[in-house]
């Protein structure tokens, strides 16, 4: 049993004295409240109605209405809260877009703020905006298109942000219709290298636990993971864990103010005096967690912290694992960590002295070229204590965006088929089967090489639903190039995107779509403890001419194959639900969802429970990782991008309310500054052989020579060429050398 949490008051978890922390650095979380009145005071019934009914179209906690099923209380976060306006605002103007050419100095934020997307619109080349079309004619043109074109020269991305179950597998299944693989979704940027690390090790592809396993574990990590600003009503969950005796420990690059401490606005004694959370910080290079964590187990191995009885009888290759670990010195291991022999063998204390943990991790570890490999590194550690599969212990790659989860598990990717089936002939036969056409047998292009292929020539159809490829992939400038050549671009989304104006060799086509909340019949997500929870239709005011994605596609498929029309039809998104079942296992039961509240966790609150792993021989995989050496140059810096408040690359404000970080901030450390003479707020560059960023100093608790910048301000630092070899994640850090700038 977990411990519970006491419920009387503790000043020893107090994060300040001061009441409400006056003058503390943090987000005013009443404002926020206050502050959504405001914007939506034009639509404030309708506002209220979804944050009170529909299932939250920010991170991945998926909150139905404003309760969750860890804690009891009122949910509500500030990401949601600045995600409202999305579902409320007005049309915009379409005259408004009647010239692009000074919309394209307009930030991201300003172009959202103009209102919804009302109509099909569509811009040629020789013409200076976008004038309304029919859909109709949007369509006919789109179908023609691809009728014309060949599927290996066809791309389909499917952002993350408010997409659905129901839109993500009906949208695979129209584009395979199609007759291309080609199509994939942002679960490629974030968490693919955790799908295929925990599948090769432990044989399940997601999260094994529940958030509830926080509250009263033993040991509770983070690592490379910001929850306080990505899913903030988490901080809830570290209070009460805090308060059940948990100790939490945060390994990063930057010791995060948010995971420090926290000032809860929904609990009084948190809201009063704050909590603090992590109560130890082990600071890393950027790139350095794999050599930290082989360190920790070469510690927790020569000391028997280990479980030997679980590893001998439900674990394989660790006499391998043991035995590179033994050739690897502990000055190597420095070197690449940038953390010290004793940093680690106290966390290896910690770990071996906990009978329970969960460890959680976010792009900090899989954004990387070793991706994969980080990922199996915690779970490695993980593994030499059995810390998987019972209550209070699990492995946690934590969702920033609320439809991500099942994007990939419906199918919505270019290297796997519903259920995450691998793409063979024989999984597309038994696939074409059940569909009653013939699906495409190879893999498909990943986000990444759309791009490739669209700079090469090699793309004559690129349909992005959401996305802003433009702003979230490395090297924009090439990006930029690459979309430029494209024949027919189509964008669907809510509101206007910076990518939607770019100009095309030939045609742009822009469509309107619908929220979640429009959609008839309701629709589900699943969030990142497997949770698939249904979302009703709020009733309300709808948006011109827009419509769900699902809709169009299957529209559009059929009319690039009338001979398929009939099988390319649902009368509801039950009816859609209804098959998602019979095709995916683990989501039988998503047909029986279908009022506000509904929901289910697939696989139950622990997979591999009883230690039983889905694997050939039923047992988990210990493996064999080699940090790869680094030397940086002298004078040159790592880099790394990072988020502030944000929602993916939607920026929100010029100034992060947790850190104080304005968005052209370079967080660095003290001593780095002192010894280039470096002052708060002095203008510097950062300069490599990509690009060049331009910033001013911010001191701050980062490992030495690493620093950190905000993305997507910082991607034009990014090498495009840099992905992990299994997955194609981009690498979003660098090395750079850094200048001051004379004003």
């Amino acid at each position: 049993m977990l411990r519970k949490p006491k419920k009387s008051w503790n000043p020893s978890i107090w994060a300040s004295w001061k009441p409400f922390g006056i003058g503390e650095q943090y987000p005013n979380n009443y404002w926020e409240v206050f502050r959504a009145v405001l914007e939506n005071a034009d639509n404030l019934p309708y506002a209220w109605e979804i944050l009170n009914k529909g299932v939250c179209d920010g991170c991945a906690l998926g909150t139905t209405g404003m309760k969750d099923w860890t804690v009891d209380g009122i949910h509500v976060c500030n990401v949601r809260l600045r995600l409202l306006r999305l579902n409320t605002m007005p049309a915009l103007d379409p005259k408004l877009l009647a010239d692009v050419s000074q919309l394209q100095k307009k930030s991201g934020a300003e172009l959202q703020s103009m209102g919804r997307l009302p109509y099909p619109m569509k811009r040629d080349r020789t013409e200076l905006g976008f004038t309304r079309i029919s859909w109709d004619e949007a369509l006919d043109l789109i179908a023609k298109r691809i009728q014309a074109s060949t599927p290996d020269r066809l791309g389909f991305y499917f952002t993350s942000r408010g997409t659905v179950n129901e839109t993500y597998y009906t949208t695979q299944k129209a584009v395979r219709a199609m007759g291309t693989n080609n199509l994939d979704n942002a679960a490629r940027i974030c968490h693919s290298p955790s799908t295929n690390a925990l599948k090769s090790t432990i044989g399940v592809a997601a999260t094994t636990c529940s958030y509830k396993d926080w509250i009263g574990t033993d040991l509770l990590v983070f690592i490379g993971s910001n929850v306080a600003n990505n899913q903030p009503v988490t901080v809830k969950y570290l209070h009460w864990a805090k308060k059940a005796g948990t100790k939490i420990v945060v390994i990063n690059t930057y010791r995060e103010p948010g995971m420090e401490r926290y000032w809860v606005p929904s609990i009084p004694e948190s809201a009063l005096f704050g909590t603090k959370f992590a109560e130890d910080f082990f600071l890393v290079n950027i790139g350095g967690d794999m050599a930290f964590l082989n360190g920790t187990m070469k510690h927790a191995i020569a000391n028997g912290w280990v479980d030997e009885s679980f590893i001998k009888n439900y674990t394989t290759n660790f006499a391998e694992l043991k035995a590179f670990l033994d050739t690897q010195s502990w000055e190597e291991l420095e070197q690449i960590s940038g953390a010290t022999r004793d940093s680690m063998y106290a966390f290896a204390k910690m770990v071996g002295e906990a009978n329970k943990a969960v460890f959680v991790w976010s792009m900090g570890i899989t954004q990387h070229e070793c991706g994969e490999d980080n990922v199996r590194a915690i779970i490695n550690l993980a593994l030499t204590k059995g810390f998987v599969g019972r209550e209070g212990c699990g492995l946690m790659p934590i969702r920033g965006h609320s439809g991500v989860q099942g994007g990939a598990e419906m199918g919505c990717y270019a290297t796997t088929f519903p259920g995450g089936k691998p793409i063979t002939p024989e999984n597309a036969a038994s696939l074409g089967t059940l569909w009653g056409f013939e699906v495409p047998t190879t893999k498909g292009l990943i986000a990444s090489e759309m791009i490739d292929a669209a700079a090469e020539g090699n793309l004559d159809v690129l349909f992005s639903v959401g996305g802003n490829f433009l702003e979230v992939l490395p090297e924009p400038d090439y990006v930029e190039r690459a979309l430029k050549r494209v024949p027919l671009r189509v964008h669907m989304d809510i509101v206007v995107s910076k990518q939607m104006l770019l100009e095309s060799v030939e045609t742009v086509v822009i469509l309107p779509a619908t929220t979640r909340y429009e959609i008839p019949g309701g629709v589900t997500e699943t969030n990142t403890e497997r949770r698939v929870i249904f979302s009703p239709e709020i009733p309300g005011s709808r948006i011109g001419e827009a419509r769900p994605e699902w809709e169009v596609f299957l529209e559009l498929a059929r009319r690039v194959r009338p001979d398929l029309a009939e099988k390319l039809d649902f009368e509801n998104t039950s009816a859609m639900r209804q098959e998602i079942a019979r095709l995916i296992p683990q989501y039988a039961g998503i047909q029986h969802l279908k009022e506000a509240g509904d929901q289910f966790q697939y696989g139950g609150a622990h997979l591999c429970f009883g230690w039983d792993f889905p694997t050939p021989d039923r047992k988990a995989r210990f493996s064999v990782l080699s940090p790869q050496e680094r030397h940086l140059p002298e004078g040159y810096f790592w880099v790394t991008t990072r988020r502030g408040k944000q929602f993916n690359s939607m920026v929100q404000e010029r100034k992060d309310a947790i850190t104080g970080a304005v968005r052209s901030a370079v967080l660095m450390n003290a001593l780095d500054a002192e010894k280039l003479g470096l002052q708060d707020g002095d203008a510097v560059m950062l300069k490599n052989d990509i690009g060049e960023f331009r910033g001013q100093v911010y001191i701050a608790p980062v490992t030495p020579r690493n620093l950190q910048i905000h993305w997507p301000e910082g991607n034009v630092l990014l090498d495009k060429s840099k992905r992990s070899p299994e997955v194609g994640i981009p690498d979003y850090n660098a090395i750079v050398r850094l200048e001051k700038v004379l004003r």
